[in-house]
């Protein structure tokens, strides 16, 4: 039996046996004389297009059927009908919670539903277009189907364009403007485009500094003659005041303090060109407010420096609540005065969290707390310190000789500080204030006592954090200036590396004293929109694209270093304190398409890929910054670091672990999204990928990435999912079936021939897998 096939009449059967526990039809809760609504489609007449697209219009439909899923079985409304009449009972009520009410047919919801439509295709310029209703009302069966079918004969289109506007610098503005495109001759005369037009010349005139133009001062006359489908379209600009032609400009700015207006006695403070009104506490600096404002007197008012500043500000921990009012304040000339005030209102300065842990290893006891603590004004400019520190103890059982250490014990540490804005020394003020980034400085330390080894790891690292927002679009960069990591080992037991690593490099370098000092790059892309008010379900995105990508390099810095200063190399190597440091060059990229077709189903793509590249003073990339394949997130066929690289033959995960790791990545995934009821979503996948090693290492046999042979060794899996949905947060509980195993001297095709123990293997987790 093929797998997919498998898999559907998997769902179908448990489908069909909540419906034989419900022991009734899906009409049980429909009352009697009324039909349940078991059809609403659209069909239109010739090709569909862009503006006339079943797809699209569904959403104007009052009624639709309820959610079938898959497309195939009313699982939520299976749900409902399980429950009994009786609400006073719970397990009734919750059945009823987890389901989905039947949607009953309605004549006058069905005959509003056929006039939107018709609207709707009128809007987009077909004002012929006809929508007939085709109902059958099945009386046996109780149940109704409705067809409406549309013909929208052939559309209006602009023919001509005529400006009309009293002011002639608005007029040049306007012209200037790309999105007066919409309107040129042979668009089309849709006038959902004109609205949105009307919106986009609004914003435009405004950040030309027409702060009083109102989006109601354009209008549109259209002019059709008889038996023409072209349209003479005139847009109308008239002001409806004189403030409406002025451009205005900022005639000063003031922060304002909650503390200030709660006291009768404020406290004024001149700082540059900007004003501070305090209460008794002057908690934050004039200099921090003055760096994160873009607006300043006699600047020309632009509703992007009133973004960024809300932007900025916003990056201020100390702040909870901000508040930029522009206030008119009479003329000068020909030109209009703003007052901006801006009000902010202060966030708790310091608060602290501790954490509490037991753990039971074996009948081995342990216990670990950690603190948190956070400063979110250091030195009154809204820097935020965060110290973070961990303890935990673990005790020991049973035969102890020739161990250095009696217990598990770890002590850490972390301190961090962030800068609401960029810091460089040297860099001049207006340069800092234009890049709109935070700093992050952070130094972290960890001890570790072992009973082979006792083990400490050092770090530090400057790093800047900043976003890019717009309304189709938010992106994310983060840039490592420098980011140091050192590991050392003064105590271990006599010969431990040798015994447990005697010809592993890679396991031996995990235990080995190493020093990593590296800066990289990494961006994030998405389109998705925030979530707003609408809960109808018609309003989606129908595609949301993301995109990952970063790189960094290590020791060229310090190899350069080396060489200039004609240092002696050490065991064929440079070192540092002793300790050899790592070269290496890593790039990766992950790119996520996900098709929304409507509320309930979506299907989503995902590729990754990734190359890592030692070179100079190393001969191999860390063991943690090399590439793992498996798991929740990857090949979902095998367990996490359990596949790879290339045809390695892995057999127990335990002690293959440390080998199943390489240099190149290549992933591929296919999920099909679907909401079952309740909070409950399902999903079929397809997984493709592997990792592969650069050099041909004698502990990674059949992993060296060959291009005649990388083909033959991408795995492939296939499976199943079922999530819960609390909006917030996605509990995820995935099956996956190994298809293809590139694994020499194993099974090469498990999908023809499938073993459970051998082939499944679930994850448990938290989110989407991408």
């Amino acid at each position: 039996m093929k797998p997919f096939r498998l898999i559907t009449r998997t769902i179908l059967g448990v489908a069909t046996a909540l419906l034989s526990l419900a022991g009734c039809s899906p009409v049980r809760h429909v009352p009697a004389g009324q039909y349940l609504l078991d059809r609403a489609e659209i069909s239109v007449q010739g090709a569909p297009t862009e503006d006339v697209n079943p797809s699209q219009l569904i959403n104007f439909l009052r009624q639709r059927p309820n959610h079938k899923t898959l497309g195939l079985f009313p699982l939520p409304l299976a749900m409902y009908s399980m429950s009994g009449s009786d609400t006073a009972r719970w397990y009734n009520r919750w059945l009823r919670n987890m389901g989905q009410p039947p949607v009953i047919y309605d004549s006058t919801l069905t005959s509003i539903s056929a006039l939107q439509l018709r609207q709707a295709l009128v809007n987009k310029g077909y004002t012929d277009a006809i929508v007939e209703l085709d109902t059958v009302l099945d009386s046996r069966r109780r149940r109704a189907s409705v067809d409406y079918n549309i013909q929208p004969g052939n559309p209006h289109y602009i023919g001509r364009l005529t400006l009309d506007v009293d002011h002639a610098p608005l007029r040049s503005v306007i012209e200037a403007d790309p999105a007066m495109d919409a309107v040129a001759p042979g668009a089309l005369f849709d006038r959902a485009r004109l609205d949105n037009l009307r919106s986009i010349l609004t914003h435009t005139l405004r950040d030309a500094g027409y702060y009083a133009f109102r989006r109601e001062e354009i209008t549109f006359t259209a002019d059709t003659a008889s038996g023409s489908k072209a349209v003479g379209l005139t847009m109308h600009v008239r002001s409806a005041n004189t403030a409406s032609r002025c451009i205005h400009i900022i005639k000063s700015v003031t922060f304002v303090t909650e503390e200030a207006l709660q006291t009768a006695h404020p406290d004024t403070v001149k700082y540059q060109d900007i004003s501070v009104i305090y209460g008794d506490d002057h908690y934050l600096k004039p200099s921090a407010l003055y760096d994160m404002c873009y607006l300043e007197p006699g600047m020309t008012y632009n509703s992007g420096a009133i973004e960024r500043t809300y932007a900025s500000l916003s990056r201020l921990p100390i702040l909870r609540f901000i508040n930029i009012e522009l206030i008119p304040a009479g003329t000068a000339g020909n030109l209009g005065l703003l007052e901006a005030r801006i009000t902010i209102a202060r966030n708790r300065r310091q608060s602290m969290s501790v954490e509490l842990e037991g753990t039971n290893s074996e009948g081995d006891l342990g216990c670990g707390i950690g603190a948190t603590y956070q400063n979110r004004n250091l030195w009154r400019r809204s820097e935020m310190l965060t110290v973070k520190l961990r303890t935990s103890y673990e005790s020991l059982s049973g035969n102890l000789d020739g161990l250095i250490n009696k217990r598990y014990t770890e002590y850490a540490g972390e301190a961090s500080l962030t800068f609401p804005k960029f810091e460089l020394p040297f860099a001049s003020r207006a340069f800092k204030k234009r890049m709109r980034a935070t700093t992050d400085l952070s130094l972290s330390a960890n001890y570790q006592e072992r009973p082979e080894y006792t083990r400490y790891i050092v770090g530090a690292a400057w790093r800047w954090k900043w976003n890019t927002r717009r309304a189709e679009y938010n992106s994310r960069h983060t840039y490592d200036l420098v980011d140091i990591n050192i590991v050392r080992l003064p105590h271990s037991t006599i010969d431990f590396i040798d015994d447990i690593a005697p010809d592993n490099p890679l396991l031996r370098y995990s235990y080995e004293d190493h020093f990593i000092m590296r800066m990289g790059y990494n961006y994030y892309h998405t389109n998705k929109r925030l979530p707003g008010a609408d809960r109808s379900g018609f309003a989606i995105q129908p595609y949301v694209t993301t995109l990952r990508t970063g790189v960094e390099t290590a020791g060229n810095l310090l190899y350069g270093l080396s060489n200039l200063l004609d240092e002696s190399r050490r065991g064929g190597v440079y070192k540092v304190f002793g300790v050899q440091y790592a070269q290496y060059v890593k790039g990766e990229f992950d790119y996520t398409y996900t098709r929304n077709f409507n509320s309930r189903n979506a299907l989503a793509f995902h590729v990754g890929a990734g190359l890592a590249y030692p070179y100079g003073n190393s001969s191999m990339v860390p063991f943690e910054k090399r590439f793992f394949a498996g798991g929740a997130n990857g090949v979902r066929g095998w367990g996490v670091r359990t596949l790879g690289p290339g045809g390695y033959d892995s057999r127990n995960s335990v002690t293959d672990f440390i080998n199943q790791c390489g240099d190149i990545s290549m992933i591929m995934s296919v999920e099909y999204r679907a909401k079952l009821f309740w909070v409950l979503e399902g999903a079929l996948f397809v997984d493709a990928g592997n990792i592969w090693t650069i050099h041909n290492y004698p502990n990674q046999p059949e992993g060296l990435w060959q291009f005649d042979k990388f083909y033959r060794q991408i795995a492939a899996s296939y499976g199943v999912g079922l999530r819960m949905d609390f909006s917030y947060f996605l509990l995820r509980l995935d099956l996956g079936l190994k298809a293809h195993n590139p694994a020499t001297n194993q099974e090469p095709w498990p999908l023809l021939h499938p073993r459970w123990g051998r082939d499944a293997n679930f994850h448990f987790s938290v989110g989407y897998p991408f």
